[in-house]
């Protein structure tokens, strides 16, 4: 396998794999629309998104036609939920790593270092993530007021979890190419400049029309205190833990240095989004629970241990904030100076994922709240 993967080159190899899984995959579902299509990309890939877009909790398959399980009569085929599956997981979390290698072959490509310039350029793209699944949820929320999708499939499908990932990060991949670009030409001194104000636009363009919906339609809404709140204890909360860092343990963040900064905000601001919603969303008359298993099991645990007199007071999320302050930490530990010395790139794209992973979904869940959809 090294001979022929050192013959032909990894990026060869690695754009077969590509063209031949996707070509694979397409005429097992054309020779078995059944078994193949029906009973498994449907079921386990393209239904729950299909579902999560309308809102539905669960979608049957049912001769031929997509419909809410509610409608389905007689004998019909699998039905689906919004969410992921042990099946789904096996099938995302490698088509993440082939993506993930891919990313790493374009900046190979593009020349541009240890990228961590970049890493800070591509900040608001990791915002822009979290603002654009937003606008698929008031995209629900048009849905139940007027029965149609105002963004309909299957390009709304590319704005659920877990395609939205791949979206923002072909529009981030298509900017840096083009930054670096306007770098080599001589445009901009820097790519990051260019970069950064991409993400900076599409995020404004998403954000506005956010604001437009909640300003024309009796469906959105808008909180301003909530963001506010979310964050402030963020960054009240990073700025803590940061001190307690540099001070008691400076040697935990000589690999990452000033980027643990945003990849404990980046949590944070997950943290704390989740526990404003799920304990304390009835202040704005909003009622939102768990959506994530983990979210799920804390509020479950912390309601059958703390007694009611307590969490009454102080809620029952608190352990997901206090959880979603000390993970980042632990992940800076692991990125020491040795990984981002051996292999620069790949360090910066796991730390551009792993900001990704906690504010793509803290933004989102911010959002959801303060236009109340």
């Amino acid at each position: 396998m090294d001979e022929f993967i050192e013959r032909y080159g990894p990026e060869r190899v690695w754009a077969a794999t590509v063209v031949l899984l996707a070509v694979g995959v397409t005429l097992a579902a054309w020779v078995f629309p059944q078994r193949v299509y029906v009973d498994i990309i449907w079921q386990y890939f393209w239904g729950p998104v299909v579902a999560d877009a309308h809102g539905w909790s669960c979608i049957a398959w049912a001769g031929g036609e997509q419909i809410h399980c509610n409608e389905a009569t007689g004998d019909f085929g699998p039905t689906a939920a919004p969410g992921y599956t042990a099946i789904s997981y096996a099938g995302y979390i490698p088509t993440l790593i082939l993506m993930a290698i891919g990313i790493l072959f374009v900046l190979r490509r593009l020349e541009i270092g240890s990228f961590r310039g970049g890493f800070f350029a591509l900040f608001p793209f990791m915002l822009f993530g979290g603002t654009l699944r937003t606008v698929e949820d008031a995209n629900v929320a048009t849905y139940r007021e007027t029965g149609e999708l105002a963004i309909q499939l299957p390009w709304s499908g590319f704005l659920i979890s877990p395609l939205i990932y791949f979206t923002v990060a072909l529009i981030a991949l298509v900017a840096l190419v083009g930054a670096v670009s306007l770098e080599r030409n001589g445009s901009v001194s820097r790519y990051e400049y260019p970069l950064f104000g991409i993400g900076a636009a599409v995020l404004a363009v998403t954000l506005g029309w956010l604001g437009y919906l909640a300003a024309t339609t009796a469906y959105v809404s808008f909180y301003p205190s909530i963001p506010a709140i979310v964050l402030t204890a963020a960054t009240v909360s990073t700025a803590l833990v940061w001190w307690g860092i540099t001070r008691f343990a400076p040697e935990l963040n000589r690999g990452t240095e000033t980027m643990g900064i945003v990849v404990i905000w980046a949590h944070a601001v997950d943290g704390f989004a989740n526990q404003l919603m799920l304990d304390w969303s009835h202040v704005w008359g909003l009622s939102y629970a768990p959506k994530h298993p983990v979210n799920d099991a804390i509020v479950t645990y912390t309601g059958s241990i703390v007694p009611a007199s307590i969490t009454s007071v102080i809620g029952e999320a608190w352990p997901f904030a206090l959880l979603k302050l000390a993970a980042p930490v632990f992940i800076i530990w692991i990125f020491n100076e040795e990984i981002f010395d051996e292999n620069p790139r790949f360090a910066i794209l796991m730390m551009i994922t792993v900001v990704a992973v906690g504010l793509g979904p803290g933004t989102r869940d911010m959002l959801r709240a303060t236009f109340g959809i």
